[in-house]
């Protein structure tokens, strides 16, 4: 995809977005990559949303999670119940989230500006940007273990680039981190366009080798699994973890559900976000379930052991060509979910941070290099650092959430002034107080603070997979009490603006 004569420079054909508004946009406000997308600008319909969660659903962090409920004794049914309940949940909460995107056409920073302001919507986009970056490197990482791991099988005289250590890394490890680093970023500079078209071509491909990758392993255990572990949960300790894993499982997506209007802001239709979430999500979800039962549970029937993921299966494929072909679509779905989950946003929050200077391809390029210098394998393997640094912050998304859809959905009735999201008049409609909105800063910070200290105080251990939900229950909460409407909405000529991009 290549840039079109009288486009900004650095954007891509194919995506084009709604005029600013009137004379009082603001150049700090709105650029080409943060407009409202147009009506000939919206390309993804259901098969597309679909596709973005077939492959995020079967990333390998979220297999090694589900795996882990089977280790802990939850039993095949149990397993099932949770995701059942999760996929209700998450649907709910993503469809919500989705027709904000689809209504206002904006993406998530210039979003935060309805609740946050102008100005104050980039502490959200902040919050999400940083998150996102750090599990970039640590997922290109985990990516890259895979790639080294098929070459040494492949070429076993690669054994003696695998010895040695350089910033934590070995020569290999660098070749194919560098590698996929390399190749997502290549796919990033062409714009959400292409991100679309590689989404739609491994999303096929990842569920088909997963299926295949359940099968092959039914059979291997002559045509049966084991339903538990040998001592498997009971009673209400059973019921408690079925809770906690629904609750864990919607904290995985917590993230994404920030940010899905990045995504449904190019959708043709609610019923297009609809109908893509309603196989992507329950169904597929459902799917995933089923996978993960038939993994671990033919594996403990075989051996006695629980695997850790389908990379630990995937090595003991006695075909080596079968065996390239699982590691490859590992590889791809773990790209996939990549560049959905962990390259989009801080792109976005980057180009909402310094708009004078970074497009989406430039905004790439910048995430790409922090989640390169900050050796993210180091991160990975620090305790400390994925529990605490990245788990306080991800307590903190709840409350962002809470805020923003309590604002949305309750105080505006989804009722938007979209031109004004783009300027800096003080009478403007999201300026606030200097740019920031205190009743919304005033929710999320008492909101945040209890959700974290749930999330990594040890007293709180029991509760902390339900951070998510306390903190943005507490914000939408808070918010609504102390958000004064008649102040917020201004009526023109009687009416609420409400402007969609369509």
């Amino acid at each position: 995809m290549t840039a079109v004569e009288g486009m900004p420079p650095g954007t891509a054909a194919g995506d084009t977005r709604a005029d600013g508004g009137d004379g009082a946009t603001s150049s700090v406000l709105y650029t080409y990559d943060l407009a409202p997308t147009k009506k000939q600008g919206r390309r993804w319909g259901a098969y597309n949303v679909f596709t973005l969660w077939a492959n995020d659903v079967h990333s390998l962090g979220n297999y090694a999670f589900a795996i882990g409920l089977f280790a802990l004794g939850l039993n095949v049914w149990g397993i099932l119940a949770a995701f059942a309940l999760a996929s209700v949940l998450l649907f709910l909460l993503l469809t919500l989230s989705g027709f904000m995107g689809h209504k206002t056409g904006v993406p998530f920073p210039v979003m935060s500006r309805i609740a946050f302001g102008i100005r104050g919507a980039k502490i959200p986009a902040a919050v999400r940007g940083i998150v996102a970056i750090a599990w970039f490197g640590i997922q290109t990482y985990l990516a890259s273990a895979v790639l080294s791991a098929l070459l040494i099988a492949m070429f076993p005289g690669l054994r003696g680039l695998d010895s040695n250590s350089l910033l934590g890394q070995s020569t290999l490890g660098w070749i194919s981190f560098l590698s996929l680093w390399a190749l997502q970023l290549l796919i990033v500079s062409y714009g959400m366009q292409m991100i679309r078209r590689y989404m739609a071509f491994a999303a096929p491909t990842t569920l088909i080798t997963m299926l295949a990758l359940a099968v092959w392993m039914f059979v291997r255990a002559d045509g049966s699994i084991s339903l538990s572990v040998d001592a498997p949960l009971t009673g209400g300790a059973m019921w408690l973890q079925i809770l906690q894993a629904a609750a864990l499982w919607v904290v995985i997506y917590g993230t994404f559900v920030l940010n899905f209007c990045d995504f449904t802001r190019s959708a043709r239709s609610r019923g297009s976000i609809v109908r893509g979430n309603v196989i992507g999500i329950p169904l597929n979800m459902l799917f995933f379930a089923v996978i993960v039962v038939v993994l671990s549970g033919a594996q403990f029937k075989l051996d006695g052991h629980v695997i850790t993921s389908p990379t630990d299966i995937v090595r003991t494929i006695p075909n080596m060509v079968l065996l390239a072909t699982a590691s490859l679509a590992l590889i791809a779905l773990t790209v996939a979910v990549n560049l959905l989950a962990n390259f989009v946003a801080p792109i976005y929050a980057l180009i909402d941070l310094f708009p004078r200077r970074l497009n989406f391809r430039r905004a790439g390029v910048v995430s790409a290099v922090v989640g390169l210098v900050i050796l993210p394998w180091n991160l990975y393997n620090s305790p400390i650092v994925v529990n605490y640094f990245l788990g306080g912050l991800g307590a903190l998304l709840g409350p962002l959430f809470g805020v923003i859809m309590a604002d949305y959905w309750l105080l505006r009735k989804s009722r938007i002034n979209v031109p004004d999201l783009y300027s800096e008049d003080p009478q403007g409609e999201y300026h606030y107080s200097r740019g920031f909105n205190p009743r919304a800063v005033a929710a999320f910070v008492p909101a945040a603070a209890v959700a974290v200290v749930v999330a990594l105080v040890p007293f709180f251990h029991a509760a902390a997979g339900f951070s998510w939900f306390v903190g943005a229950l507490l914000a939408a909460v808070f918010y609504a009490l102390i958000a004064d409407r008649g102040a917020q909405i201004r009526d023109v000529d009687g009416e609420s603006i409400a402007v969609a991009a369509e």
